[in-house]
């Protein structure tokens, strides 16, 4: 198939937050606008699952033509002003940002946050929904960090297996720290969850003044993406994360626009298949019932994260001192007082 051509005017966003911190809802905001082409699949992950260093300047943009933009961007008319996606994976692999910005030097970033002892559990209920984690209970899979760490006990259906390394999920002071060294901060915009959910109107307005694209009076400013449980976590991922030799027939849509072979068309049974296989998954997600986190294991996310957060603060410049409980020192304005 014929490579895209690299658009050398077009100005790329790309959404890099931290997993269950917004990210789904500021996809919608930019999905409705009309001077954006949004990609196909909301997360690509093509960056980071991508290594270019063995590859030419020409290879690189042969490369992310035939497998980025025509499979992700094939349906831009190229009268866009911005095109994005979000993948949160790419916050966690900062150094294949500058790959970006050798394609697109105008590129922007926008980093959605949240307080881990609320963004670890509900990744943890995520994954569980996706298929990536086999274990139900969030304590005991945050007990499993370590033998995880080791490569041991992560399920074969788990795509991303740095995402059931919840320390390191919830280490975002020095996420973000490293993607300013490689990207510039001056490319980046920070979106707190704490604010997303006060006033998405005005966070909205912020969005769009940092992308440069007039905000919209009609968009719909509601939350995307609700907290799910599952009855049964096999048939979850037997559904989403199937064997390779099945993959074909019970893979989902965006997975396998991932993957499939670009001039590809679906039989008559395989849209069959489709149908049951929503039916299924519709039927094995419940409303997910709000749990207490086990005192404990809130202990040790603080006691873990508790430097991370204070970085955080300083490195964006907001008070998160009521992040993790409290963290007095988690404040810019008031943290050298407290360390005189």
């Amino acid at each position: 198939m014929k490579a895209s051509p690299l658009p050398d005017q077009s100005r790329f966003a790309f959404i890099v937050g931290a997993p269950r911190s917004g990210t789904t809802t500021l996809a919608g905001f930019l999905q409705q606008h009309p001077d954006v082409c949004f990609s196909a699949v909301k997360e690509p992950h093509y960056f980071s699952g991508q290594d270019f260093s063995d590859m030419s300047d020409a290879e690189i943009r042969d490369h992310v033509g035939e497998e980025y933009l025509a499979r992700f961007f094939g349906d831009c008319d190229g009268s866009e002003k911005l095109r994005a996606e979000g993948s949160v994976t790419y916050l966690y692999t900062p150094e294949r940002m500058a790959t970006i910005l050798q394609l697109w030097p105008k590129a922007q970033f926008v980093i959605a946050l949240r307080d881990p002892l609320s963004m670890l559990p509900s990744l943890h209920s995520r994954l569980l929904v996706t298929g990536d984690e086999a274990i139900r209970n969030f304590a005991q899979a945050w007990d499993m960090v370590a033998e995880r760490a080791e490569g041991r006990s992560i399920p074969r259906s788990a795509i991303d297996p740095r995402f059931l390394r919840y320390d390191e999920a919830g280490a975002l002071g020095s996420r973000v720290e490293q993607l300013f060294d490689v990207v510039g901060q001056e490319r980046c915009h920070v979106v707190l969850f704490d604010d997303l959910i006060a006033d998405p109107a005005a966070t909205y307005r912020r969005l769009c003044a940092f992308l440069d694209i007039e905000p919209r009076a009609d968009v719909n400013l509601g939350a995307r993406r609700e907290n799910k449980a599952i009855r049964f976590s096999w048939l979850q991922r037997m559904l989403k994360r199937p064997p390779k030799a099945v993959r074909t027939v019970l893979a989902g849509e965006k997975f396998r626009q991932r993957e499939k072979k670009l001039d590809a068309s679906e039989g008559r049974a395989i849209e069959a298949i489709f149908k049951v296989r929503k039916r299924l998954l519709d039927w094995n997600r419940i409303p997910a019932k709000r749990q207490p986190l086990d005192p404990r294991v809130r202990q040790e996310i603080i006691d873990r994260l508790r430097d991370e957060v204070v970085l955080l603060s300083q490195v964006i410049g907001r008070d998160l001192s009521h992040w993790l409980g409290g963290v007095p020192e988690a404040n810019p304005s008031t943290a050298e007082k407290l360390r005189a």
